[in-house]
């Protein structure tokens, strides 16, 4: 239950301090306003993270500038919160919402279970939208359409996992899952409309929920296997074809110590990014939202936020990862004014004297804007 607000003096948020951002060369279009977030939400995790501006540990390197609108940076063992931008922000997940259908049916799924995918789970996906590559009538195993989901980011894979984990309420099921698991997770500013991520009305996360959804998959052995892959084989069938996935993350390849991550994009969401990287013993998740393609895209911004994590005293720390079933309330907190959204967001520095912490990531970035795009998906509908 939450703690009542006569409990304990009335907090304030904590004062306002802008992002160093980075403005794109080209404008991003225009979004609907997500809707504010409560006071009470905005305690989860601390307060200093309470903030729709940036939150760093006192003394440390100024965080490097990036055009993603909200990010966080979290040790995935301890729980610290290393630091973040308007870490519990109402954001649009994209793709990165297919690791919470991970985090709520993973445990739940016989991995050698063949299932068959009917017209239905493949009737309402963009054609031009992210697939795994499965067709009606033929059988695949869980295992098989785990890898599709994480490697291809397969909206056809998310489809028909959410129908079959839905039971006999189907992908609707499926759907109510992952919102009770974000809920057990205490993730209270994520809500799934679609379980592959393709955008959807209502449909949000946050910076911060994305860590505690990461924490909880990567507990898990089956998933960092999977997640890790660089090439995996779907077994042909009767009458299907066998094929190949190859994993679209290039931080695999292109970051030392990367543990896996997952993209997305959707013309709402533009440009998101979950991963682990592990150096030195630490193991530190990222998260970024509405980032844009120039000049460093959501890997290349997620590589140079890793290395400031890194950077920083193992002891850094600005917050942490509530674990599941915890209470949802730390301490209750009131909302100032300075925190809301509008123009708040546009005192955001564009100093480009932060951009020196990314020097280090640009020669990987020209190497992560020349990876093919395969991620279109439909507006949300207003």
């Amino acid at each position: 239950m939450p703690a009542a607000v006569s409990a304990s003096p009335v907090r304030t948020a904590a004062p306002y301090l802008p992002c160093p951002a980075v403005k794109p060369p080209v404008a991003p279009p225009a979004a609907p306003s997500p809707p504010p977030v409560g006071p009470a939400d905005l305690a989860v995790g601390g307060e200093s993270l309470a903030t729709a501006g940036l939150s760093i540990p006192a003394g440390a390197p100024m965080a490097p500038a990036v055009t993603a609108t909200s990010w966080l940076v979290a040790d995935l063992d301890s729980g610290a919160v290393l630091g973040g931008c308007g870490p519990h922000e109402h954001r649009t997940p994209a793709s990165v919402q297919k690791m919470l259908l991970a985090a709520a049916l993973m445990p739940h799924l016989d991995p050698t279970r063949v299932v068959e995918v009917t017209r239905a789970d493949l009737q309402d996906l963009d054609p031009a939208s992210s697939v795994m590559g499965v067709v009606p009538g033929a059988r695949y195993s869980i295992e098989s359409l785990w890898l599709g989901l994480l490697l291809k980011s397969g909206n056809d894979a998310a489809n028909v996992l959410a129908r079959v984990g839905g039971g006999s309420a189907g992908r609707q099921g499926g759907v109510q899952a992952m919102n009770d698991e974000a809920h057990r997770l205490g993730a209270h500013q994520t809500h799934a409309v679609t379980p592959s991520g393709l955008d959807g009305p209502g449909q949000y996360t946050s910076a911060y929920d994305l860590a505690l959804i990461a924490r909880a998959t990567y507990a898990r052995a089956d998933f960092r296997r999977y997640i890790a892959t660089r090439v995996a084989e779907v077994p042909a069938g009767p009458g299907q074809p066998g094929f190949s996935l190859t994993h679209d993350n290039t931080l695999l390849d292109h970051y030392p110590g990367t543990l896996g991550g997952k993209t997305g994009f959707t013309d709402l969401a533009r440009q998101t990014y979950v991963g682990v990287a592990e150096r030195n013993g630490r193991r530190l998740a990222v998260t970024l939202l509405g980032a844009e393609t120039a000049p460093l895209g959501s890997l290349g911004e997620a590589a140079a936020l890793l290395n400031w994590g890194f950077a920083l005293s193992p002891d850094a720390s600005v917050g942490r990862l509530v674990a599941p079933d915890e209470k949802k309330y730390d301490r209750p907190v009131a909302q100032v004014k300075a925190e809301q959204q509008g123009p708040a967001r546009t005192g955001r520095s564009t100093s480009w004297v932060t951009v020196v912490g990314l020097g280090a990531v640009a020669a990987l970035a020209v190497l992560l804007l020349t990876a093919p795009r395969r991620r279109r998906a439909a507006r949300a509908k207003p």
